[in-house]
């Protein structure tokens, strides 16, 4: 198994770095590979390259890429943690309301609570909370004499989206300037277009410590998928650990929800594959789901650039288009799995 992990994380690594390359080198302006990777080596010794293409690659490309790259690896992952949290493979971010709770959050600071924003941490902190505050309404909603049903999950999950919903669309009626009405429909559809140097720092950060605090909790995460009674028996106290990790959890996708907006499916297409490569082992399986996220994440953000060029297409119009059939492939498999215990 390790060996076969170490083989799956190097052709991702490898398939990595060829969609960075080309989502460097294609767009309205095309740049051949061979002078994208001289731009990108020049710029990395310190030699920066100067002219249109160079700043193309590094000033407008290189943090959109950047930025998929966290928001794709960080979605993965929480979606691979929540999926062990409720022990149900349809949990996702976006499906649970978290990213609805993060958007909702971040658009009423942005339209009521500009000198918030101003401070800088504003719009990532109301992300947070509102992504907290969803996940725990779902949660409790869905889980009833101990049990937590995948019918009970999904309704819960749609539920506090719709309510989500009508707020933001409340927040985009109320909303004065146009200004903060692209700023509403950016949260609302997601997107890597507002990608700049100075914002890839928080993302990046949150990625690293969560990802790595998720990783030491592999063990924990495993004993979960044994049932809350095995692993009561093992040793592991199940509420106080599902509180700390839907905490954690919240955050990163706060952080990342408050850079991207509201991109849904990446958190339950990615691990249900890298699941099928690596099987349910979270200390191979997270890191398997980061590399597999951030590729899919950029290579969706090439399709929204490149579709319908010169005009852009949402990212999240595009994993929606791809994880809406695989939703309801998931959904008719796990049918004959209801009255999962939670």
């Amino acid at each position: 198994m390790r060996l076969r992990t170490g083989a799956v994380l190097v052709v991702l690594a490898a398939a990595l770095a060829v969609s960075a390359i080309a989502g460097l080198a294609l767009g309205p302006v095309r740049i051949a590979p061979g002078r994208v990777l001289d731009i990108v080596v020049g710029g990395l010794s310190g030699n920066r390259p100067t002219g249109a293409f160079a700043s193309i690659v590094w000033d407008v490309r290189m943090p959109r890429i950047l930025l998929g790259a966290v928001v794709g690896a960080g979605l993965a992952v929480a979606g691979t943690v929540l999926q062990a949290l409720v022990r149900n493979q349809l949990a996702d971010p976006f499906l649970l309301g978290a990213s609805s709770g993060a958007s909702a959050g971040a658009v009423l600071v942005i339209v009521f609570g500009a000198a918030a924003a101003g401070f800088g941490l504003g719009v990532p902190l109301a992300a947070f909370a509102g992504s907290m505050a969803a996940l725990v309404a779902v949660y409790a909603m869905a889980r009833r004499g101990g049990t937590m049903t995948t019918g009970r999950l999904i309704l819960a999950g749609v539920a506090v989206q719709y309510i989500l919903s009508a707020l933001t669309s409340l927040v985009l009626v109320l909303a004065a300037h146009p200004d903060q009405i692209r700023s509403v429909l950016f949260w609302t559809l997601g997107g890597l277009g507002g990608a700049r140097w100075d914002e890839l720092a928080l993302p990046a950060v949150a990625l690293a410590l969560g990802g790595a605090l998720l990783l030491t909790l592999a063990r924990p995460l495993d004993l979960l998928l044994t049932g809350e009674e095995g692993a009561h028996t093992l040793g592991l106290d199940t509420g106080r650990f599902r509180a700390a990790v839907f905490v954690l959890t919240s955050l990163v996708i706060g952080v990342l929800v408050a850079c991207s907006g509201a991109i849904g499916f990446v958190g339950l297409m990615v691990p249900h594959a890298a699941r099928m490569v690596v099987g349910a082992g979270h200390r191979a399986l997270l890191p398997v789901a980061a590399l597999g996220g951030a590729v899919f994440l950029i290579l969706a953000d090439l399709v929204a650039r490149t579709a319908a060029a010169p005009q852009e297409i949402p990212v999240g119009v595009v994993t929606a288009l791809v994880g809406g059939p695989f939703f309801l492939w998931m959904l008719r498999r796990s049918s004959r799995t209801e009255g999962v215990t939670g």
